[in-house]
């Protein structure tokens, strides 16, 4: 039975990763789970009402969940059993201000985001996703909304030197992040100015703080 259940489980796994390129969008995907399994959503700045048998969660900064479960026979003073995971992953984020010009192409400049094998980065499709802060103001008043935002299309790639203009990188391949992880977006002549912060939001509507993908 197990052994059955096994690829149903890899699957659901596999849709689950690719449906959450950040933080965010793996806590708004284990929301939509947890609901769809009758957990009931609470709120850190309401006082709660919980009872035996409850399933709930509550979210913060969108970036973190935490769902329980309280057990039918369960007592005041009792252990209880965690289980913890972490909803981000190593990635490449964008600077405040990413504009760079270098040799007639326009580049985004990013940073590192934690403990990632970087040289996997190179050669391959690229895109950006995240989440947006969006400014509203009504009667005075000025709230802001928490938007995801995720482009499908591939538009940025870090290349590497062809091996006859780096003969060095056979004897291994030892990334610069700073000077060498640096994703190309187009030619500067065709797309001037802050590109990647105005073309963004004309495909959401909105404006972003996003990070890069690997596609």
């Amino acid at each position: 039975m197990a052994m059955a259940e096994t690829p149903r489980i890899a699957s659901d796994l596999i849709d689950f990763l690719n449906a959450s390129p950040t933080a965010f969008h793996a806590v708004d995907e284990a929301k939509k789970l947890l609901k769809e399994e009758g957990f009931q959503q609470l709120s850190e700045r309401d006082d709660w009402s919980l009872s035996a048998g409850g399933k709930y969660f509550f979210t913060r900064n969108h970036s973190t969940i935490v769902a329980f479960v309280i057990g039918e026979s369960y007592v005041a003073g009792n252990g209880f059993h965690i289980i913890g995971a972490h909803t981000d992953s190593p990635c490449l984020k964008l600077k405040p201000i990413s504009k760079v010009t270098k040799g007639g192409y326009l580049e985004v400049g990013v940073q590192t985001y934690g403990g990632g094998l970087w040289h996997t980065w190179f050669d391959r499709d690229l895109t950006v996703a995240g989440r947006m802060l969006i400014k509203k103001e009504k009667d005075g008043h000025v709230s802001y909304v928490h938007r995801l935002v995720r482009i499908e299309e591939p538009i940025l790639r870090i290349p590497t030197l062809a091996i006859h203009l780096d003969r060095t990188v056979t004897e291994g391949f030892k990334v610069n992040t700073q000077n060498q992880l640096v994703p190309v977006l187009a030619t500067a002549i065709k797309l001037p100015g802050r590109v990647l912060y105005t073309w963004v939001p004309e495909r959401t509507g909105n404006c972003a703080t996003p990070q890069l993908q690997k596609r």
